[in-house]
C-alpha cells in the first residue's frame, strides 16, 4: 500500500474514534469548544495543532469532537480549545501540544500501519 493511501485510510479511522468516543450511547456528544450536542457523524476531528504537524497529528490529546462551525467557520477556536485542554488533561497541556507541535516527526509505514489498526479495532469495539 502506498504510503499516501495508508496515511488517508489512519486520518479516516482516527477521525472515526476520536468522534466516536465522546459520544453517548445514542451517538451524540459535546463540542469541544462550544459545547452545542451533535451526532458524531455531523461534526468534526478538531486539531487544536494543525494537522499539517505529524508529531501531533495522531495525538488524542490534540485532536476532540469539534462542531463544523467551530472547526471550519471560526477557524479552530485556538484559544478556547486550548483553554479546554488544560481544564480537562491539566495545566500545561497545550503548551505541550504546541512544543510537540515544532518537533519533526516521520512516521515509519509500520507504525502507521499499526495504528490503522489499533484505531480499528477500537472503533469496532464501540460500535458493537
Amino acid at each position: 500500500m502506498k504510503r499516501s493511501t495508508l496515511i488517508t485510510k489512519l486520518d479516516r479511522i482516527f477521525s472515526k474514534y476520536i468522534r466516536l468516543r465522546a459520544t453517548d450511547y445514542h451517538g451524540y456528544g459535546e463540542c469541544f469548544t462550544c459545547g452545542k450536542r451533535k451526532h458524531w457523524k455531523e461534526v468534526d476531528a478538531g486539531h487544536f495543532q494543525s494537522r499539517g504537524k505529524y508529531s501531533v497529528r495522531w495525538d488524542e490529546d490534540n485532536v476532540q469532537f469539534q462542531c463544523k462551525g467551530c472547526n471550519m467557520k471560526n477557524g479552530g477556536q485556538q484559544y478556547v480549545f486550548g483553554k479546554n485542554l488544560d481544564a480537562r488533561f491539566g495545566e500545561g497541556t497545550a503548551d505541550r501540544l504546541v512544543s510537540a507541535g515544532h518537533k519533526t516527526q516521520k512516521f515509519a509505514t509500520f507504525e502507521l500501519e499499526e495504528m490503522v489498526e489499533k484505531y480499528n479495532k477500537l472503533v469496532r469495539e464501540m460500535l458493537e
